[in-house]
């Protein structure tokens, strides 16, 4: 890769949005391989309100989160995968080192360990500053996108005129 991803490209690769998108920029890509993306995290996040007042901590939930989605940014480039959801599968021997605060810009690297069909394992470490924050293992699973509801009511054979040519009571002046 030769330029980072920007924001609006990481959008058009993930399915999250705000608040969920929890991914600002990524700096360094090799599809399918390894990854390293950034999070800015300022007091504005919607989590901030109540953890913790007075001593605002980003949950270690949204931090996995975070470290997910980098994780799927680099599946989500390989042209087989591309348009899946990427779930969380498990996680495992996380260890937090650090808090990460307004402020901070963490600093996301993860790398591929195995992967099968649409499962694998990937390894991950955020830095603070230099300092890691936190590291473990998560596998995930690729699964196809949901159909839309026009396509649901399609399979059970219901077909909606949508058009107003056919409307009944469409009155117009």
């Amino acid at each position: 890769m030769s330029e980072p991803l920007e924001i609006d490209v990481l959008q058009a690769i993930l399915p999250h949005r705000y608040p969920m998108l929890l991914v600002d920029r990524i700096i360094e890509l090799e599809p399918g391989k390894h990854v390293v993306g950034l999070k800015n995290v300022t007091i504005n996040e919607p989590y901030f309100q109540g953890h913790f007042p007075g001593m605002p901590v980003m949950p270690g939930v949204m931090i996995i989160e975070a470290l997910a989605q980098v994780a799927g940014i680099m599946m989500l480039t390989c042209t087989n995968y591309a348009g899946k959801i990427p779930f969380i599968a498990a996680i495992d021997s996380v260890r937090f080192f650090h808090p990460v605060r307004p402020g901070d810009t963490l600093i996301i690297e993860a790398n591929t360990v195995w992967v099968r069909a649409s499962v694998g394992k990937i390894s991950f470490i955020a830095r603070v500053g230099g300092s890691v924050v936190v590291k473990g293992e998560m596998k995930f699973a690729l699964k196809e996108p949901p159909s839309s509801p026009h396509e649901q009511l399609q399979r059970l054979g219901f077909v909606p005129n949508l058009g107003s040519e056919n409307r009944e009571n469409d009155h117009r002046a």
